[in-house]
């Protein structure tokens, strides 16, 4: 066989290698229900849950609270199938938060607890459709 031929074999299993890799460490969008049945079965892998924050009738946010180091913080999630969960992130609360349509929380079940490694927004003022005047 000729050198080149085995040199291209090689890197076609490198990047297999690589593509299975990297295909294990990749997170699931999942709900709160889904989650937690990975935490049950043992899986510790990293997940994104999409959902809004709990509020009123009248709009005002529910079940926000802020941690006993006042950096911490907890607040209640409602994820697409309308499931309530207390999500517990120990990072500084993200600017937007409270004006946020849309929230992604990727983390995972630590002690029955939800743990928020990192929050995703989707700021409503962001994706306004603005209308756009013609200067004559």
């Amino acid at each position: 066989m000729k050198i080149s031929f085995l040199i291209a074999i090689g890197v076609i299993i490198a990047a297999i290698a690589v593509i299975v890799t990297t295909a294990g460490d990749a997170s699931a969008y999942l709900d709160f229900s889904g989650a937690r049945a990975l935490a049950q079965q043992g899986n510790e892998k990293q997940i994104h849950v999409v959902g809004e924050l709990k509020k009123d009738a009248a709009g005002n946010i529910q079940g926000m609270e802020t941690g006993a180091d006042r950096v911490s913080f907890s607040f209640l999630l409602l994820d697409e199938q309308k499931k309530e969960e207390r999500v517990y992130c120990l990072e500084p609360m993200p600017q937007d938060l409270i004006r946020s349509e849309k929230i992604v929380v990727i983390g995972r079940y630590e002690n029955d607890k939800f743990l928020a490694k990192k929050i995703l927004l989707k700021c409503p003022s962001k994706y306004e459709n603005k209308e756009i005047k013609k200067s004559q």
